[in-house]
């Protein structure tokens, strides 16, 4: 690859040491454990995890984070758009206000299916679609209030998931795209082809490596989601079949400048610690080093 053109912004996520908002994904290490491990392999910005997972007082979050010099990104929120929009845009409003006064930046949203966990999804009819569109629009208002960008994230086992339905978002709707390479991959869409074509419309970056085998019996209803996360199906970056480097030419070469967020999802078992998904993240710093992520990472 030539010279960067310029320094990538790299952040990382708590989902990648196992700290997911489904009941039952697996332990949850504490907030101080995760962001000590984040510090620890030079890592200055964060996603905030899942609902709770950090104080609700936005003041103790800018403490907290502030004692590992990280700062705040933005969040993710799983929100059922296509029902009762009314009360997925106030959990919008909530968010966002609290989200802006950490100094977030990014309001992630994905289209929940009002189900737990991420492993089955009913179908959507139009007039839900619709609504769903709809609802994203308004919560794309109500975070601006907040001086927020909000961009939609396709995600496995929400309504915006197959690279049909993303192609059908991107269509009907004007928001930015949340690029998650692993559950593109996942969804059916190649996310470096994406990149190439709906350059101008990547809002944000989740970097995921992804074992595609694995990948092939989820989309094929051999395996749920869950299993293939404990199963192995993301690899540090580099190591499994997305190419990451093509992918950032794409998104630089139309522009971004956002950020690229280590997001790997992993599950620990009970009695599991650290150390294994900081090994990981440690090798996805080290790949992101010639792409242009700081160079002291190629000392971890």
């Amino acid at each position: 690859m030539t010279e960067p053109l310029h320094q990538l912004r790299i952040a990382a996520a708590p989902i990648s040491w196992g700290v997911c908002e489904v009941p039952g994904w697996g332990r949850v290490l504490d907030a101080s454990t995760v962001l000590s491990e984040m510090a620890a392999l030079g890592i200055t910005a964060t996603e905030f995890g899942p609902p709770g997972y950090l104080p609700e007082d936005p003041a103790a979050v800018r403490e907290l984070l502030g004692a590992y010099r990280i700062a705040a990104v933005g969040g993710f929120l799983a929100l059922p758009l296509h029902r009762e929009p009314g009360r997925a845009l106030e959990a919008v409003r909530t968010s966002a206000a609290r989200f802006a006064a950490t100094g977030a930046e990014v309001l992630v949203l994905a289209a929940a299916t009002g189900a737990p966990g991420y492993d089955a999804r009913p179908p959507l009819s139009g007039y839900e679609w619709r609504t769903l569109v709809g609802a994203v629009s308004a919560a794309r208002d109500i975070a601006a209030e907040n001086g927020l960008r909000t961009v939609l994230h396709p995600h496995v086992g929400t309504h915006v998931e197959t690279a049909a339905e993303v192609e059908r978002f991107l269509a009907d709707s004007d928001l930015d795209l949340c690029l998650d390479t692993g559950h593109l991959l996942v969804g059916g869409a190649d996310p470096v082809d994406l990149a190439r074509r709906h350059g101008d419309r990547i809002g944000h970056i989740h970097l995921k490596d992804v074992r595609n085998a694995l990948a092939a019996e989820i989309r094929g209803g051999t395996m749920e989601y869950s299993r293939a996360v404990r199963r192995g199906l993301y690899a540090p970056l580099g190591e499994g079949d997305v190419d990451i480097e093509a992918l950032v030419r794409h998104v630089r070469a139309a522009g971004y400048r956002g950020w690229y967020v280590i997001e790997q999802d992993t599950a620990l078992a009970p009695g599991e610690t650290a150390d294994g998904p900081s090994r990981d993240a440690a090798r996805s710093l080290r790949y992101l080093v010639p792409l242009g992520a700081a160079p002291e990472f190629a000392r971890i």
